[in-house]
């Protein structure tokens, strides 16, 4: 059970941004719905007046309106993506490459370091285990217990459960 929650809460932590940005859309599509609401009701008076010319050209200049607002959302995440890239760099600065590069790769490491150890432990053990007489399923009982899959869940949900939510 606990290897399911560690794993679940992993996996919600890679996609905690994509859960961000699901409200902030939510909360745009009621704006967007209760602008087309009122829009609606707009083309309704004037169909009704008989104004279905003005109608078309409310109805473009609507249509204009929502592609400025999209090109000023995409410009706006552009130039905080920009913004974050620039600091990042900005604290790199005076740097030598070694201690950029040992900055970029510490997450994998860790996971790289605790994937081989892993290994290491479950081969050598194994390894042991046959030596000294151990039944199988006793010694990956003992290898394969509760925290070390609550560890590699964990790792591994978050890794790929980042790649889930980052696609579009």
């Amino acid at each position: 059970m606990l290897t399911f929650l560690s794993t679940f809460m992993s996996f919600l932590m890679g996609g905690l941004p994509k859960l961000l940005d699901f409200f902030q859309d939510r909360a745009d599509k009621q704006h967007e719905l209760a602008l087309a609401n009122m829009q609606t009701e707009k083309e309704l008076r004037m169909l009704k007046e008989g104004y279905v010319a003005q109608a078309r050209v409310e109805e473009i200049r609507t249509d204009q309106m929502q592609i400025n607002a999209d090109i000023e959302t995409q410009k706006f995440q552009l130039e905080e993506r920009q913004a974050l890239y620039a600091h990042d760099m900005a604290l790199s600065e005076g740097t030598s490459t070694w201690v950029k590069n040992a900055r970029a790769m510490v997450r994998p490491a860790i996971t790289y370091g605790f994937f081989f150890l892993l290994v290491f432990v479950d081969v050598f053990g194994f390894y042991y285990a046959i030596k000294t007489g151990v039944q199988f399923d006793v010694a990956l009982n003992l290898l394969w217990d509760d925290d070390t899959q609550q560890i590699f869940a964990s790792i591994i949900a978050f890794w790929f459960g980042t790649q889930a939510f980052a696609k579009k």
